[in-house]
C-alpha cells in the first residue's frame, strides 16, 4: 500500500490535508483513494477500483487501510468496531427472505418512484445487492403481486 500527500489548506484554526491511497494486488487489481484529515479525523472522499468492489471488498478495504492510513495521516483511530467472528461478518444489513422480504422490496420501489428516484438503485441501498440480485428480488416481488407487472401482454 502506497500513501503520499497530495495537497494541504493552512486556516487560522487548523489545516486540512489530502492524501492519495494506492492498494496494488498481485493479480493487477487497483484501488485508489483520496482521504481527507482533519481535526484529528480521517475521512475518505473517493474510492475508485479495477476491478469493481462489492460492499463486502470495500468494507474489508477500511479495514486494510486503517491503520497505515492513520499513521501517515497522523490521525487517531477510532476504537475497534465489534465484529462478528470470520464466518459470520457482513457488510450489507440483514434483509428477509421470502414474502416479507418481497414485501420490503416492494415497499423500497414505490417510495423511490413517488420520490422520482431510480427504484433499482434504491433496492440497491436498502438491500446491499448487486444490481441484478436487485433485479432478481423486484422480479419476486412481481411474482408475488406486491409491485405490478413490468410489460402488459397482449
Amino acid at each position: 500500500m502506497a500513501v503520499w500527500p497530495a495537497w494541504e489548506v493552512r486556516e487560522e484554526s487548523g489545516a486540512t490535508a489530502w492524501f492519495h491511497v494506492r492498494l496494488d494486488f498481485a493479480d493487477g487489481a487497483r484501488v485508489d483513494a483520496l482521504a481527507v484529515a482533519a481535526d484529528g479525523c480521517v475521512n475518505l472522499e473517493d474510492v475508485r477500483a479495477r476491478p469493481a468492489l462489492s460492499l463486502d471488498d470495500l468494507a474489508v478495504f477500511a479495514d486494510w487501510i486503517e491503520e497505515p492510513l492513520f499513521s501517515v495521516c497522523g490521525g487517531v483511530a477510532a476504537e475497534p468496531l465489534q465484529r462478528e467472528p470470520a464466518g459470520g461478518r457482513r457488510a450489507r444489513p440483514a434483509w428477509p427472505r421470502g414474502i416479507e422480504g418481497s414485501r420490503l422490496v416492494a415497499q423500497e420501489y414505490r417510495a423511490a418512484q413517488h420520490e422520482g428516484l431510480d427504484p433499482v438503485l434504491a433496492v440497491m441501498c436498502a438491500t446491499g445487492h448487486s444490481r441484478r440480485r436487485s433485479l432478481r428480488l423486484i422480479a419476486q416481488a412481481r411474482d408475488a403481486g406486491f409491485l405490478t407487472p413490468r410489460h402488459a401482454r397482449r
